[in-house]
């Protein structure tokens, strides 16, 4: 490796490519996706997720292929592929799985193995390893070696990109984690932290957004404590953020594939060792059932068969996403009671949301509407006029506090969490 290590990224998703894209302006690299319209797309300079633009797709000096046989010769191979949970909330590792087996049948000796995908501690050493080592007969520690470095996207933020943030590495050996240091270090300069082992840091991941759920939960929970005693909740968060040393979190739907995910992902690590994750389930069920809640809440106000507008189906603001969207919940809770539920969202892609939830996105918003429900804070909801889009008399049933500035007209209704 003494002219640079060849990288492949196996997985070119919201993770892989940033980070492959990031990594092939310093060394020989190729990314590998198993999605052949994903590849397509990337081909033609089209990222669907919107992390990268199509100028900085086609001036990477990146490989692409879409069987690991058609790599180049490769160095490091970077797993970045999804681990979701099941309908029984426990960890799937299938995708981590299949790319170990890819991974290990063209791996050679010398050759580095890293995981980025958030895990449990002992999944890369305990799970990965072992098949790996089936795949290619070899033995990792000796003839490979294993590492880990949890990623730390956050779809449609602009600010803490792959190349502006502290990355985690570990390694096997000293020297692989010194190995990783360096390649990681050289796109985002050198602003690397090498944990202790790679068990530590799975579990430094794993605990990242389960801290993030629990603080959020907190949140829900007071909104709905507030709700019955008739204050806003964005209220009492405006004054007590006024504190030095009070945390800005927000209520709202938890779905996206972290922070909704990766909770269940140490409660099962937990149970593994007989010990029950209390507080951690705890703020899964307030998230999990907050969608249910606010519809609920807002069906109560509504006379029956009402016309909805629901703004906004991906999981977050700014982002075409809607893995675990909280919004199909709210929407199937709101249709469930009886209601009639148009859903606009110019950011989500329409037939991936007709297959995975059968919700068929409007091409533009309709009027008339009984209420108008803000999910999601989409940039471009900025210019809707709830009055527009209402009846006379018609809910603003406004989630996200969207228009709480707003100069609604006489006559329309507010509700807000």
């Amino acid at each position: 490796m003494s002219q640079g290590p060849r990288i492949a990224v196996i997985g070119l998703g919201y993770v892989g490519l940033p980070l492959a894209v990031a990594l092939s302006r310093h060394f020989q690299t190729a990314g590998l996706d198993v999605n052949r319209t994903r590849l397509a797309e990337l081909k033609e300079g089209h990222d669907r997720t919107g992390e990268i633009s199509a100028d900085r797709l086609q001036d990477a000096p990146l490989e692409l292929a879409g069987d690991p046989a058609d790599l180049p010769e490769t160095d490091i191979f970077i797993v970045t592929v999804p681990t979701p949970v099941g309908a029984d909330n426990e960890p799937d590792l299938g995708a981590v799985e299949k790319a170990s087996l890819a991974v290990g049948a063209v791996l050679k000796p010398g050759n580095v193995v890293v995981y980025e995908s958030t895990v449990y501690p002992g999944v890369t050493e305990d799970f990965c390893g072992p098949l790996l080592e089936r795949a290619s007969g070899l033995r990792a520690g000796e003839d490979f070696f294993l590492g880990y470095s949890p990623e730390r996207i956050n779809p449609g933020d602009v600010v803490h990109t792959v190349d502006k943030i502290t990355k985690v590495v570990s390694g096997q050996t000293p020297e692989v984690a010194a190995l990783l240091a360096r390649v990681y270090g050289s796109i985002n300069g050198g602003n690397v932290f090498i944990a202790r082992d790679i068990r530590t840091a799975e579990a430094s991941k794993v605990i990242e957004n389960a801290q993030r759920d629990i603080n959020i939960a907190f949140v829900n929970e007071i909104s709905l404590i507030f709700g019955r005693m008739g204050l806003s909740v964005y209220d009492v968060l405006e004054a007590a953020g006024t504190k030095w040393n009070f945390l800005p979190f927000r209520p709202g739907l938890v779905g996206g594939h972290c922070i909704g995910v990766d909770p269940y992902y140490l409660a099962h690590a937990a149970r593994r060792i007989g010990v029950e994750p209390e507080v951690i389930l705890a703020g899964r069920r307030i998230n999990d059932r907050m969608a249910h809640l606010v519809a609920d809440s807002i069906s109560a106000r509504l006379a029956p068969a009402s016309r909805i507008l629901v703004l906004g189906i991906a999981f977050k603001e700014n982002v075409p996403d809607i893995r675990n969207s909280k919004v199909a919940d709210l929407v199937a809770r709101l249709r469930a009671a009886g209601h009639q539920v148009d859903v606009f969202d110019p950011l989500a892609d329409a037939a991936e949301t007709a297959h995975e939830y059968g919700i068929e996105l409007l091409s533009r918003p309709g009027t008339g509407y009984d209420c108008l429900v803000g999910a999601v804070p989409h940039d471009a909801f900025a210019g809707l006029e709830p009055a527009r889009l209402l009846r006379p008399g018609g809910l603003v049933a406004d989630i996200k506090n969207m228009w709480k500035a707003a100069d609604l007209p006489d006559g329309l209704k507010y509700w807000s969490l």
